[in-house]
């Protein structure tokens, strides 16, 4: 009797081991799989390390976590400071200038088609009216200021997490081998003979995502240093570099030629201003809508259907993580059901390449 309920009890108690320790790393769950993904995207440079080291574990992994700090983490840091200073500046000025009245309607209001000389006499009466412009800047002050305090929590968070992520990753980079090892056997022992096709396929995926984050921050950080350029925007360097880095995190970018487009109208420049509003939604922005997608189909199996579906549920669903987390589950399921029906995706034929040749 007590025989034919021990499975029972073994699957009960192997249940709740789990199910308490996902509960006691829930408050660092993202930073772990942040490190995980930081970790297999970088793989391969950190056993081309250890080589070059003569198999010293912990010198190389500390190469690669402080080589993490410097190139990630430290201009996270030193951007965001330098963005949350600046947007301080800013918000005194405005600030300084609705309460004195010296603001005052743009001319080339006056230009919009149909409705240029209604909207100039509008915003010319709302300036005007000091009680009426207080007011108005009253409403918007207060969702700005929330904005703003949770654009700040989201930040302070993210260089948190990705802190965490460079301290688990020495781990992670260490004891790797030993880890894949283990790994193997679970995975042979969980899916048979499938865990070697499922391991490349998350692992294939996992680098697709991380590159094509990469490749689109880059994109759009050579595209917003162009823009910045064309406007006269001064500091382009640090603001392309601030463009980079804030790509990484969802509805980053606007951050910062949002501001730059701030300080042009602040600056007089209104024509330069909407200029930049315009270069930030439509190519800026737009990069990340196009390229990114394009990059993770490309480094994994999955279709680019499914990478945008995968990159849009996921971080809905988990947050930045989602980033990796979502594509990653698409693949995964696809790889199965690949494997479960026997039917692989259809590859263009090549010019030059005969019936039964084999691809290189």
């Amino acid at each position: 009797m007590e025989k034919r309920f021990q499975p029972y009890t073994r699957l009960a108690a192997i249940v709740f081991l789990v199910v308490g320790c996902l509960w006691v790393l829930r408050p660092f769950l993202p930073a772990v799989l942040f490190a995980c993904a930081i970790t297999i995207s970088s793989w391969q440079l950190y056993v081309r390390l250890l080589d070059r080291l003569k198999g010293h574990r912990t010198l190389a992994a500390t190469v690669m976590t402080v080589s993490l700090v410097l190139v990630i983490i430290l201009p996270l840091a030193l951007v965001t400071w330098n963005v949350a200073d600046n947007a301080g500046n800013v918000y005194r000025a405005l600030r300084d200038a609705l309460a004195s009245g010296t603001m005052a309607a743009p001319d080339w209001l006056r230009g919009i088609p149909v409705v240029g000389d209604t909207v100039f006499q509008y915003v010319q009466n709302l300036i005007s009216s000091r009680e009426q412009l207080i007011d108005t800047a009253k409403r918007f002050m207060e969702p700005a200021r929330h904005f703003l305090l949770g654009g700040g929590l989201v930040l302070g968070s993210g260089v948190a997490q990705v802190s965490l992520a460079a301290f688990v990753s020495f781990f992670l980079y260490r004891d790797g081998h030993t880890l894949l090892k283990a790994l193997s056997i679970g995975m042979d022992k969980i899916m048979g003979e499938h865990a070697l096709e499922v391991a490349d396929t998350v692992s294939r995926t996992v680098r697709g995502v991380m590159y094509g984050l990469l490749g689109t921050a880059l994109a759009q950080a050579f595209v917003a240093a162009a823009g910045f350029m064309i406007a006269g925007v001064p500091a382009v360097a640090l603001l392309a570099v601030a463009t980079f880095l804030f790509s990484l995190i969802p509805v980053g970018p606007p951050l910062i030629w949002g501001g730059a487009a701030i300080w042009l109208f602040y600056q007089g420049s209104t024509g330069w201003a909407i200029f930049m509003v315009v270069w930030g939604v439509f190519l800026i922005s737009g990069v990340d809508n196009v390229v990114k997608p394009v990059l993770i189909s490309r480094g994994s199996s999955l279709p680019f259907l499914l990478v945008l579906l995968g990159v849009l549920g996921g971080v809905i669903a988990f947050g930045f993580v989602g980033l990796f987390i979502g594509p990653t589950l698409l693949a995964v399921a696809l790889g199965l059901l690949r494997n479960w029906t026997n039917v692989n995706p259809v590859t263009p034929h090549r010019p030059g390449r005969e019936q039964g040749e084999a691809a290189p």
